[in-house]
């Protein structure tokens, strides 16, 4: 049975923290990485890649199957790991939390399990402009199946949700909300609370995409309000393949399985099957053990932290990268909300992104140029594409100073 992963220390010490990330130690064309591009994919702490290795060396078999030794200990850190995700976000109970491949999984389930049967032609599905495609495609794809309408919430230039907007949009039409919590684009942090509230006086549960916000502020979905949250596992310093959903057991246990096989049942025969019960009803087939393993030593890690002190030093990181990015000629920052995440994206006069995203390469800085999977938020701001740097708990000022002095020298060959 693997151990508990090791904490890093209480205090923000961040050589430490750096230290835990193997990856941090390679150059890039003779240069020492410089990561800004969590928001797309975070690295891995020591633990987190021990976690995951000492299964496969040490405990590896298949799970719920088995009466020997090996699939014992596989069970136990299989489920040990569901019960520490769903206190790292309060939930209620460990089975309350299904374990998906992240979060693209984990909306397409509800779309299809909870939503899809509940849904007919009139309804309609209430998103916000800047969702990821994620949380845009399966909804789409649901209204063309069902007739219902998808409707779209607006935003301001500040990259901030009209909330008065919101509020007259919902209606007893409204069949769901879709929202994501932090914009993987703008930075944007929803006021989720709020309007899982406004969608309360109407019946109406709520979705939240919460890939990006899980692994930067402390999320307590009791507190939220949602019907339904979801998160991946790649962006919280954890292993890829693996995320989750959360929804209280009532919901979960009036929804049919999304999908058909081994594990989800409780009875089989040729004449019906009856299901297991949440959250093995979702769980069809063999899932990917090491990933939750691996997850739940990523919310060790973070836990050991302190989500607190993660927002606070990420929150100080983006106040100094935005003063100093404000200083660089002709760059503009795309998204400028008062509540906002550790993600900056930007243009510069006369440089393409992409050519901005390969040049910065070249000195070892690794950022995101394009749409970010977020096409429509780009393109209200009449934008093919942006540069985008997010930062993570691996980050320093220092390393903002390297992104500062790179996009100056990078402005001065287009001079």
């Amino acid at each position: 049975m693997p151990e508990r992963a090791p904490q890093p220390a209480n205090a923000w010490d961040i050589d430490r923290i750096r230290a835990d990330f193997p990856i941090l130690t390679r150059e890039v064309h003779g240069k020492p990485l410089v990561y800004f591009d969590t928001a797309a994919t975070a690295h891995r702490p020591r633990a987190v890649i021990e976690a995951v290795s000492g299964f496969y060396r040490d405990h590896n078999a298949n799970i719920h199957r088995g009466v020997h030794t090996l699939s014992q200990e596989a069970t136990e850190a299989y489920e040990t790991a569901r019960s520490r995700v769903a206190r790292f976000i309060n939930a209620p109970a460990a089975g309350e939390v299904v374990f998906t491949r992240g979060t693209t999984e984990s909306i397409n389930l509800v779309a299809n399990s909870y939503l899809k049967p509940r849904i007919e032609a009139g309804d309609e599905i209430l998103i916000t402009h800047m969702e990821h495609h994620a949380n845009i495609v399966p909804w789409q794809m649901l209204c063309e199946h069902t007739g219902a309408r998808l409707r779209v919430a607006p935003i301001n230039r500040r990259g901030e949700l009209e909330m008065d907007a919101f509020r007259d949009m919902l209606s007893d039409r409204v069949k769901l909300v879709g929202v994501v919590h932090i914009s993987n684009a703008l930075g944007t942090v929803n006021p989720v609370r709020e309007m899982c509230e406004a969608a309360a006086a109407y019946g109406i549960p709520v979705l939240v995409d919460g890939a990006q916000a899980l692994p930067h502020q402390p999320v307590d979905v009791q507190q939220l309000g949602c019907a339904f949250y979801c998160f991946s596992g790649h962006k919280m310093y954890g292993p890829t393949g693996i995320g989750g959903l959360w929804s209280n057991m009532e919901t979960l246990r009036a929804m049919p399985p999304y999908q058909g096989g081994g594990e989800m049942i409780s009875v089989v025969s040729f004449e019906g099957t009856t299901y297991a019960d949440p959250p093995g009803r979702f769980e069809a087939g063999t899932p990917n053990i090491a990933g939750a393993i691996g997850l739940g030593a990523a919310v060790d890690y973070l836990e050991g932290l302190g989500m607190e002190r993660v927002a606070a030093a990420e929150a100080r990181l983006l106040a100094y990268a935005t003063e100093k990015l404000s200083g660089v000629e002709g760059l503009e920052v795309v998204g400028q909300a008062g509540n906002k995440a550790g993600v900056i994206s930007f243009t510069m006069d006369g440089i393409h992104p992409n050519d901005i995203g390969t040049l910065i390469d070249h000195y070892g800085i690794a950022i995101r140029t394009g749409h970010h999977c977020a096409m429509p938020a780009v393109k209200y701001f009449g934008l093919p594409a942006t540069a985008r740097a997010s930062f993570g708990i691996y980050n320093t000022p220092q390393e903002v100073d390297l992104m500062v002095e790179a996009l100056e020298r990078i402005r001065s060959m287009f001079e």
